[in-house]
């Protein structure tokens, strides 16, 4: 997939046929995450790939909206420091880790999507994670249930001319 079509075809996928990632696919994906900009090259971020069913069930249950990490094949937990830089990007960076591994998913034809945490101690207690990373959100990974990543024509978003300002508002 070319990275144009990667884009248009990323969507948020909560259903998951019951088939494994090959591990390779899962590393292009985490390295996508880790090559992905930051501000002042500050890296916040720290990944925890789970692929444990039993774990994966358990680890659903950190957000009321995270359902689909239970039936993922893999979940990716992004996990970063409460302290923010000097320069108050830390959202951005972990935004930009984010979406370039839900891109790098999309192109491998792997399906994705991201949820909070709202039980920090639970993910804490479920993953390990030291006590001075206090911020994370997950991205479950898996190939779509019901249809393929395919170029989304008629994408339900706001039209080109209404979000698109050029020179001023």
């Amino acid at each position: 997939m070319q990275t144009w079509e990667a884009i248009t075809s990323r969507r948020n996928v909560r259903s998951f046929i019951n088939q494994p990632i090959p591990a390779a696919h899962l590393d292009q994906i985490l390295e996508a995450g880790r090559r992905s900009p930051s501000s002042q090259n500050w890296q916040p971020w720290d990944f925890i790939l789970v692929t444990d069913r039993e774990q994966l069930r358990e680890l659903a249950k950190v957000w009321r909206g995270a359902g689909h990490v239970a039936q993922s094949a893999a979940t990716i937990v992004v996990v970063a420091p409460s302290a923010d830089n000097e320069f108050h990007r830390a959202q951005l960076d972990l935004g930009q880790a984010t979406m370039a591994m839900t891109l790098a998913a999309a192109d491998l034809g792997i399906g994705s999507c991201h949820a909070g945490v709202a039980d920090i101690q639970l993910a804490r207690e479920l993953l390990g994670f030291p006590q001075d990373r206090d911020w994370a959100l997950l991205i479950s990974l898996g190939y779509p249930a019901d249809r393929p990543l395919v170029p989304i024509k008629k994408p339900r978003r706001r039209p080109f001319d209404e979000v698109v300002h050029r020179g001023r508002w």
